[in-house]
This record gives structure tokens, C-alpha cells and sequence, in this order.
């Protein structure tokens, strides 16, 4: 790919991340919380969905192996 094309694009999506957040009218100080912020926020809701998703996927397959009928794993 073209780097400058990559560049453009990558300064597009910040510049759309600004207009839905609003953020392009804060001061620089405030814009920077707000990022700090934000990145945390979804840093957090990444990690968690990361650690309790597939704990949650196999409960839920386990119910409903239950119910439809299959066999239990034996604990042997």
C-alpha cells in the first residue's frame, strides 16, 4: 500500500474519532485526560472481555449440552 494513503487514512479515522466525541473543542490539556481516559476505559473492557468471555462461552455450552441431551463428561 501507499504510505502517504495509510497516512491519510490513519488522520481521517483520528479526525472522525474527534467529531463523534466532540473532543475537537477541548483545550489541549483537556483533550489529553479525555484521551487518557478513554484508552483506559477501553483497555480495561478489552482485558475483561478477554479474561471472562471464553469462561462464560463454555458455561453456556455446557447448559446447553445439558439440556439438549448430551452426555456429561465423566469426572473418573
Amino acid at each position: 500500500m501507499d504510505v502517504k494513503r495509510v497516512k491519510d487514512y490513519m488522520y481521517w479515522l483520528y479526525y472522525q474519532y474527534l467529531l463523534i466525541t466532540c473532543s475537537y473543542v477541548l483545550e489541549p490539556w483537556e483533550q489529553s485526560m479525555f484521551h487518557t481516559i478513554t484508552v483506559t476505559v477501553m483497555a480495561m473492557v478489552v482485558y475483561t472481555a478477554y479474561v471472562f468471555v471464553p469462561i462464560h462461552v463454555r458455561l453456556a455450552l455446557e447448559f446447553f449440552s445439558q439440556i439438549f441431551g448430551a452426555q456429561p463428561e465423566s469426572t473418573i
